[in-house]
């Protein structure tokens, strides 16, 4: 796996729309957040192009990451938001262009899990399951968690422990692998596409979701496990689900994650509140090497670096 190079003080970072528009006073925000952080933040006019549920034309939109991408000054990429229209950029991007030269930092999570998937898995590139402008970086400490994208984008070290208070074991066990997943949404759609994700035997497999019913989220698991995606991770970790109760309450989707789960053979964890959750998201580095051992404490423990000097 290439990895980008640690992110410093005055650091310029690249703000891209890949997917859905946002509001203009969120982009304002986030900026303001970035700059708190040391970062000089920057973008082109083409992230304020609207259809009419996407930031511009796919062209358009796979035109900026290519250029942020490739731009020697931009040191890191962060998305503006999720929604949709990741998948629709995919096409139009040459591999080529992001496998060569000094690879970016590249932060987003939800409906762009497809590029996530893409450059980790095809190109070779650590990316970040992190914060976006649109409700994260836009609201500070509220919205994502320092300490871990910090720790993620700027330190030369392994990150170390990511966990939370409400992490839960749903099946005991110990396992490494490289970290990978997204959305599940997501994950299940790109099966029969050129862009099926495809993560190596022995991943540790990450799955967000959000404001899906239970019935909804056992038909996205089972699809991955019928595509045989399941059978190749030796982990699962599922982050909160959150609003994917059943309205009248019952079933609790963590009820029915711990049955869907109830014959895989690793370790299982639910509530890891990275992508999709109601307090500050956490930062997971994707393309490196994590453990899980849920005798010792009910986390991911990342291994390696997931930047370089």
């Amino acid at each position: 796996m290439r990895k980008p190079r640690a992110l410093r003080p005055g650091d310029r970072i690249a703000i891209v729309a890949p997917a859905s528009p946002f509001p203009v006073e969120e982009l304002e925000a986030g900026c303001d957040e970035l700059r708190g952080l040391g970062f000089e933040p920057v973008y082109d006019a083409s992230i304020f192009e609207r259809t009419a549920y996407t930031a511009g034309s796919p062209a358009l939109r796979a035109d900026a990451l290519r250029r942020a991408w490739q731009a020697p000054d931009i040191a890191a990429i962060v998305a503006a938001r999720g929604g949709y229209g990741s998948v629709q950029v995919l096409p139009l991007l040459d591999a080529q262009h992001f496998t060569s030269g000094t690879p970016k930092a590249f932060i987003a999570y939800s409906d762009n899990t497809s590029l996530l998937a893409w450059l980790t898995l095809t190109c070779g590139v650590v990316t970040f399951h992190g914060p976006m402008i649109d409700r994260r970086l836009s609201r500070g400490p509220a919205g994502y968690d320092r300490d871990s994208f910090l720790r993620a984008v700027s330190r030369q070290a392994p990150v170390g422990l990511i966990t939370a208070p409400g992490v839960d074991v749903l099946r005991e066990g110990e396992a490494s692998g490289m970290l990978i997943g997204g959305t599940m949404t997501q994950l299940a759609a790109s099966l029969g596409t050129p862009y099926a994700f495809d993560p190596p035997s022995g991943c540790v497999l990450f799955l967000d979701e959000v404001a899906e019913r239970p019935y909804r989220i056992d038909r996205l698991f089972t699809q991955l496990k019928l595509s045989g995606i399941l059978s190749r991770a030796s982990a699962l970790v599922f982050n909160e689900l959150p609003r994917c109760d059943e309205p009248s309450g019952a079933p609790a989707v963590r009820d029915v994650v711990e049955e869907l789960v109830s014959d895989f053979t690793g370790p299982v964890l639910f509530g890891l509140p990275s992508g999709h959750t109601d307090g500050p998201t956490l930062t997971l580095p994707f393309g490196v090497t994590v453990r899980i051992d849920t005798k010792a404490l009910p986390g991911l423990i990342i291994e390696e670096s997931a930047v370089q000097a």
